[in-house]
Formats: structure tokens, sequence, C-alpha cells
């Protein structure tokens, strides 16, 4: 049954990528924030797919530490979920992304139309200055930057050394990171078209303040979120043993 659900879901996506992306495609004519409109109704469309097809709700808490203007959002990455569910959590979020989804046909047109930002992964220094500078001419705007610390998906309970392009940005554009743990993968592991009922539950953390050494923020976000992250998995762990008792 599992694997009937999750494959009807799969096929939900991509009807409703195309749909909505034939609609999208005239309307890269728009002025950015009537677009904005077009991508926020596909991110939600996608979440009322996962519940409705898959069984899979969605929790959030610390909604008083999340951000209304310039901010960092430093995210955990365990699925695909989380690359556009804070598009509609956060007011008009910037992405900071891998280049390789910008050849993604229509996807990375879409997404550079709202200001996303691509990076070589391998560019090393000039990458990161291009990052600083093209996240601070978005925060300029009040607009939040969502990155992922680890670079890339990272199965639940597992952990990558955090990478240096949220140190960069924090270093330089003296704005608050909010740290933000969930659950995902447990419900939509990554490199699987698998997803299994419950709940997602979302945390976001209370900002770290600008200002700190560079090596106490890495540490300082290291240590929040990681811890949080496991927290949050011993109580997913509780409630399935208990369910099943």
């Amino acid at each position: 049954m599992n694997t009937i659900r999750s494959a009807l879901c799969t096929a939900g996506f991509y009807i409703w990528a195309i749909c909505i992306g034939l609609v999208m495609i005239p309307a890269m004519i728009l002025p950015r924030p009537i677009f904005r409109l077009f991508v926020q109704t596909w991110s939600f469309g996608n979440q009322v797919l996962l519940r409705v097809i898959s069984g899979i709700k969605v929790e959030i808490r610390g909604r008083e530490y999340i951000p209304t203007g310039a901010a960092i959002v430093a995210s955990k990455h365990q699925s695909e979920w989380e690359s556009n569910v804070f598009l509609h959590l956060l007011h008009d979020p910037v992405y900071v992304m891998k280049k390789e989804l910008f050849y993604i046909p229509f996807y990375g047109l879409f997404a550079a139309r709202i200001g996303m930002i691509f990076i070589d992964r391998r560019g090393h220094a000039k990458t990161l200055r291009r990052l600083v500078k093209l996240a601070r001419e978005r925060l300029e705007r009040g607009r939040p930057i969502v990155i992922f610390p680890e670079g890339t998906r990272v199965a639940p309970g597992r952990k990558l050394a955090y990478r240096p392009g949220v140190a960069a940005l924090y270093a330089e554009l003296d704005v608050p990171v909010v740290p933000v743990v969930h659950n995902s993968g447990l419900h939509w592991p990554k490199k699987s078209f698998r997803k299994y009922p419950g709940t997602i539950i979302v945390q976001f953390l209370p900002p770290i303040p600008p200002g700190l050494e560079r090596h106490v923020f890495m540490r300082r976000l290291e240590d929040t979120m990681e811890g949080a992250a496991q927290v949050l998995l011993t109580e997913c762990a509780e409630r399935r043993k208990a369910a099943k008792a």
C-alpha cells in the first residue's frame, strides 16, 4: 500500500508541476512579487498532495522565531521536502542553491526569476565572495536567506561538517541566524520516492545574534542544531514506540 500511495504522490507532484508550470511560463513577464504568488501556490500545492495522498502533516514549532525581515535561516537538509516549503513559511525567502539546479528545465528559470542564488560548490573563495555579494543585495530588500549548512541532504541522525558558506554570510552581513531543525527525512527519505505517513515537525530555534567570532558562531550553530535535532529524533522514536505498544 505504501508503494502505491508513494507512487501516486510522486505522480501528483509531476502533474501539478506541469499544470502550474504551463501557467507560470507566460506569467514570467509579470512583476516579480506577482510571479512569486505562483511559486508559493506551487509549494503549497505540494504540501496538500503530501497530506491528502501520503498522510503527511506538518507541525510548526517556534513560530515566534520565524524572521519577518532580513535574516539568515540555517536549516537541516534531509529530503526534497524542505527544498520548497520555506517558500510559503517565510516571507519572500531566497534559497542558496547549487548551480546544477539552474539547468533543470523551467525550474531553474523560475527560481532565477524570483531571485534565488545559484553557487558553484567547487568555487571556493570566488564562490564565497559571490554568495556574500548577492546575499547582501537580497537582504537589503528585507528578504531572508535560506541556506543548508551541511550543503547536501543528510539522513536523520547523521552529521556532516558544516560548510563555510553560512560562516561567510554571518561574518559579512551583520544579521541574525535562525537555526531550523526538522524530521522530514523520517517521512520522505533522501533519494527515495517513498513517503511515510505521520507528522513532519519543523522547529525554528532562537536566533543567534550577529557579532560573534567566526569560530564561536560555528560552534554555537552546530551545537544548537545538532542538539535540537537529536532531541527531536528521540521524541519521534518515543512516539513510534508508544504507538506500537
